[in-house]
């Protein structure tokens, strides 16, 4: 497995190529993705590819209710990048979880991003996006993780973008609420980091850098 310290790409399987093109039409056609939004799609991509669809029939490693399949969509910029919004349409309208390639510029330089996602009936539910900084074209890309589960590769595929290390046997989904309490706690942190340096009064200060020391803590357990 490559160090999740460092960027990574992979080489998909070739068994699992699917390689069908998507119009951006079919992402918003239904009416759920504002005008906004609509908009970047128009402004941003150049072309949307389903590259790649990681299955049980496609690489013999057996899904799960939430896990069935991994996508892996390749987006082409029309500029510099692809903004959030745009990827969290796509990650909507797709049932599955989606890891993305997004190529740009001249030198065709590439991210993957991804966002926590399981398979759901209802309205999607998408974490934040985590991406790998962008890459030449030509960077040697890792062989898939090792894992005997498709839920088992996904959290590994994920691992090299999550600001967080992932413990032996963690799901996925207690990564995600992990970097999500991370969040949490780094946004109440410079609140108290505001309010100490304007408090005036010796008391208040002793209490809120208490308050602060505990976040602090906190924030490094989840780390």
């Amino acid at each position: 497995m490559p160090d999740p310290t460092v960027d990574v790409l992979y080489q998909w399987p070739s068994a699992a190529r699917f390689d069908r093109r998507v119009p951006k039409e079919k992402f918003y056609e239904h009416g759920t993705v504002p005008p906004p939004v609509r908009e970047k799609f128009v402004a941003e991509v150049q072309r949307i590819t389903w590259a790649y669809k990681l299955a049980e029939a496609t690489i013999n490693l057996t899904g799960d209710a939430a896990i069935p399949e991994v996508q892996i969509f390749q987006i082409e910029a029309k500029n510099d990048d692809v903004s959030e919004p745009v990827l969290t349409a796509i990650d909507k309208a797709v049932r599955t979880p989606v890891i993305f390639e997004i190529t740009c510029g001249g030198d065709r330089s590439v991210r993957m991003a991804a966002a926590h996602k399981r398979a759901s009936t209802g309205a999607q539910k998408v974490s934040t996006y985590y991406s790998t900084s962008w890459q030449p074209a030509g960077t040697k890309r890792h062989p898939l993780p090792t894992a005997i589960t498709l839920p088992a590769l996904y959290t590994a595929l994920l691992e090299p973008l999550a600001p967080v290390t992932v413990r032996p046997g963690e799901d996925v989904s207690v990564v995600a609420a992990r970097m999500e309490a991370m969040q949490r706690l780094e946004r109440e942190i410079a609140t108290l980091e505001r309010k100490l340096r304007t408090e005036q009064q010796f008391n208040r200060k002793v209490e809120l850098h208490r308050a602060l020391k505990t976040k602090q803590a906190e924030l490094e357990q989840q780390r």
